[in-house]
This record gives C-alpha cells, structure tokens and sequence, in this order.
C-alpha cells in the first residue's frame, strides 16, 4: 500500500511568487489531524524544506496557522523573478516535491505519485 503524502491530507498545496526574490508555499489542510502532522516541527521544519529545495536553511521561514490549520513556508528563489535563468515566472509548480512528501508511518491511497 502506498505511503500517504501531505497532498492526501490537504485541501490544497500551492505555490507562488512574493515578489521577484521570495516564494512562498502553502498547505492548506483538510482538518485538525492533517493540521497536526503538517505542523509537527520533528515532521516539518527548516531543515526539511532547505534540503528539498536546495536553499540554505537559515533562510527558510515556516508560519503555523493553527486557526486555519494552515501552514506556510517561503523562502528566497533561487533567481530572481523574470531573471535569465528563471524557469517558472510566477514560482506555479515549486510545491510538487512538498505536496509529495511522504508521511511516515502512515500507509494509505496516495493522490500524488
């Protein structure tokens, strides 16, 4: 059985400019549990989003919106916006490897292969 992703246990994940050097991504959860997982410092944190995204750790900045059961994370693009070597303009597909994600420890229907 396949291993459940953040993108089974969210309502949605996306990703977008914040202006020409920053990207922010955020996961939208599905309920409190979903919230939780997502949430969990041990789960999610700086180290994991500067390895999945080749930046340098001290620059990745995590917002835990429990009220909402939102998280958000951004974080500086690697060129700027519009810039020579930029591939995506408007930073639309960066939260794939996030939504792919895997949960440990938990098996389910994975969405996102």
């Amino acid at each position: 059985m396949p291993e459940t992703t953040l993108a089974d246990l969210a309502h949605e994940v996306r990703s977008k400019n914040a202006g020409p050097f920053w990207v922010t991504m955020e996961l939208f959860m599905r309920d409190a549990e979903g919230y939780r997982i997502a949430a969990d410092e041990s789960f999610l944190n700086e180290r994991v989003i500067a390895e999945l995204y080749r930046v340098e750790r001290s620059t990745v900045q995590l917002f835990r919106i429990p009220a909402l059961n939102v998280v958000k994370i951004s974080f500086p693009r690697p060129v700027s916006q519009g810039s020579l070597r930029d591939r995506d303009i408007h930073a639309g597909q960066h939260h794939v490897p996030l939504a792919r994600l895997r949960i440990p420890g938990r098996a389910g229907s994975s969405t996102v292969s």
